[in-house]
């Protein structure tokens, strides 16, 4: 399951320790699916799982609403200022068993253990949309589409583990926001995806013009040639990986998984993947026996330097200065 490292310009948790989160987020994940197929094997069956995360959801504000104005009490009554600069003992009780822990419940009976590892796959990938828009201080209002955004989900739930995924970051460069496309940090390479989907059989005719023709049955529109998003995306990380000395060979797709792409000719570093090679490309996508490495997190780490990030904080109170370690 590749990692959500990145989502638009969401706070990450990735962003307060890359380092620390990739390797919690693989063994959290087979401790957790390990107690799901010893509960399944027993019988468990829990179908209240949701009523009661909602429930956590609205303890977890109220409780941090109710440390804050007690907080407040205090340093009236002491005249003293509390400087959010160290985990208080109980935010990291509440970090632990809120935001923190993934807890998976068996919500209906599955036949198979194949039925039972998607219904897990499926609270895990929205355990890690929390991952991805949220810290122990702060949290950004995720937009409701990337709960049914199905390629999102794909790349999360079928990529491995060792894969950092950026999903139209925003980075702030020279003071202005620049929304990229999908970038997949492999440990090996880099992978610039920029992705053609509109009606199914539409058919998109390429050129080195700076628009393409898209063809929905009888109709014809001109579009942005996707290539001009590949090449930004390409130059911005050449400059970064430049200035951070980082190596990684950057890749260019472009893919339509449910429709056809002609390009007549042949473009330096680019693959076109439509649907008649998607599933070729997306099982050798899928092949990285790799573990991950020093190059691959040093690469998401200097992109991670530059993201925009929209959050408000979590208990109602600013912290300034620089992202709390959790």
């Amino acid at each position: 399951m590749a990692q959500l490292v990145k989502l638009q310009d969401y706070i990450s948790r990735y962003q307060v320790d890359l380092k620390r989160y990739p390797t919690q987020f693989v063994r959290l994940k087979k401790q957790q699916w390990e107690r799901t197929k010893v509960e399944w094997e027993k019988g468990a069956f829990d179908s209240s799982w949701l009523e009661k995360e909602d429930e956590v959801e609205v303890s977890e504000k109220k409780s941090l609403f109710s440390k804050f104005l007690n907080r407040k009490k205090e340093e009236k009554l002491e005249e003293v200022t509390w400087e959010p600069t160290e985990l208080q003992e109980e935010d990291v009780v509440l970090e632990e068993a809120t935001t923190l822990h993934f807890q998976p419940n068996i919500v209906y009976n599955p036949q198979t253990k194949e039925e039972l590892k998607r219904m897990y796959l499926n609270q895990l990938f929205h355990f890690q949309l929390k991952w991805a828009s949220s810290t122990l201080r702060e949290k950004s209002y995720v937009d409701p589409k990337f709960m049914r955004d199905k390629l999102l989900r794909s790349l999360t739930l079928q990529l491995p583990d060792n894969y950092f995924l950026f999903y139209y970051p925003i980075l702030k460069l020279k003071k202005a926001p620049v929304e990229l496309d999908i970038l997949l940090i492999l440990p090996t390479e880099i992978i610039c995806l920029v992705v053609l989907e509109a009606k199914d059989l539409d058919a998109y005719i390429g050129s080195s013009d700076r628009f393409w023709v898209r063809k929905s049955g009888t109709e014809e529109k001109k579009i942005l040639s996707p290539m001009v998003g590949l090449k930004r995306m390409e130059s911005i990380l050449l400059q970064i990986f430049k200035k951070e000395e980082i190596d990684l060979p950057i890749k260019k797709v472009i893919l339509s998984r449910n429709g056809y792409i002609d390009y007549p000719g042949t473009s330096f570093n680019t693959q076109f993947v439509d649907s008649r090679k998607f599933s070729e490309w997306f099982l050798t996508l899928k092949s990285s026996p790799s573990p991950m490495k020093h190059m691959q997190f040093k690469a998401a780490q200097s992109i991670l330097d530059l993201v925009q990030t929209t959050s408000y904080s979590r208990a109602g109170w600013e912290v300034d200065g620089e992202e709390i370690n959790e």
